[in-house]
């Protein structure tokens, strides 16, 4: 994948992706970044200081792609909070699920920056928990939730399902049945929520 024009972010991006998939979060280099964009890794760096900040930012560029499909969810005003809740949690687990299964190089470096507490995997579960308060939020104000802090409300339901969405939890996520179990714990969290 060389070059053509100017090099750019986003070419880089594009690169380090490729590259990643090719050799893999441990054994992907910089200089293979370069080799891949035709020019030295000095380029690169003029773009990412390091090659934490590069992985980070391909992590961070990889994560939002399915974020605006679950913004999505959790903003319709046509479906009602309690079934809106239960589709973005079922399409959440669908995202991760897929990320893992179709990527799996990528998945593994995001894998990484969980454990290292990066600034995209932190950025990544604030604006998932700002998607779940929005739709609390909603269930309270139209009266399908009980009244009570949106906020500790939607970080109860993340912590709740972390099963479907944790990558460390990742090899759980095509066993048999777990879309039942997902969605018997969304019974569970919704019966509270609801509380009649």
């Amino acid at each position: 994948m060389r070059t053509s024009g100017p090099l750019d972010a986003e070419a880089i991006l594009s690169a380090t992706e490729d590259v990643l998939r090719r050799h893999g979060p441990a054994k992907a280099t910089v200089v293979d970044v370069g080799k891949a964009l035709g020019v030295s890794h000095a380029a690169v760096y003029k773009h990412f200081p390091s090659k934490t900040a590069l992985r980070e930012a391909v992590s961070r560029r990889w994560l939002n792609r399915d974020r605006d499909a679950l913004a999505a969810i959790a903003r319709d005003p046509a479906v009602a909070p309690p079934q809106r809740l239960r589709s973005w949690l079922a399409a959440l687990l669908a995202a991760k699920r897929a990320k893992a299964h179709d990527d799996p190089e990528l998945f593994a470096a995001y894998k990484i920056l969980v454990t290292e507490d990066s600034a995209a995997a932190v950025d990544h579960v604030a604006d998932l928990l700002g998607q779940l308060e929005a739709i609390v939020a909603d269930g309270m104000a139209d009266g399908s939730f009980r009244g009570a802090d949106p906020t500790e409300t939607a970080r109860a339901v993340f912590t709740a399902t972390t099963h479907f969405h944790h990558p460390g939890l990742a090899s759980g996520w095509t066993e048999p049945g777990i879309e039942h179990e997902l969605d018997v714990i969304c019974t569970l969290i919704l019966e509270g929520l609801i509380g009649r």
